[in-house]
């Protein structure tokens, strides 16, 4: 079974291929995995609180995150 946005939207990218993302505060609320990646293949959408400290990193999947502006 896929997402109904898997089958026709091929710029996607898939969920967490990166170890470490930059974002910037036009991205907040940060969510693990983002809205532009698939959720098929990934864990449940997580939000980070990564206004504070500037770097957040995914509980389930371990990617990091850094605010980069």
């Amino acid at each position: 079974m896929t997402h109904p946005t898997d089958a026709t939207d091929s710029s996607l990218e898939t969920a967490s291929t990166q170890r470490e993302y930059e974002v910037r505060r036009d991205d907040l609320p940060l969510s693990c995995p983002m809205p532009d990646q698939k959720l098929w293949n990934s864990h449940p959408r997580v939000y980070l609180p990564i206004e504070e400290t500037g770097s957040a990193s995914c509980p389930y999947c371990g990617a990091s995150y850094r605010l980069v502006d």
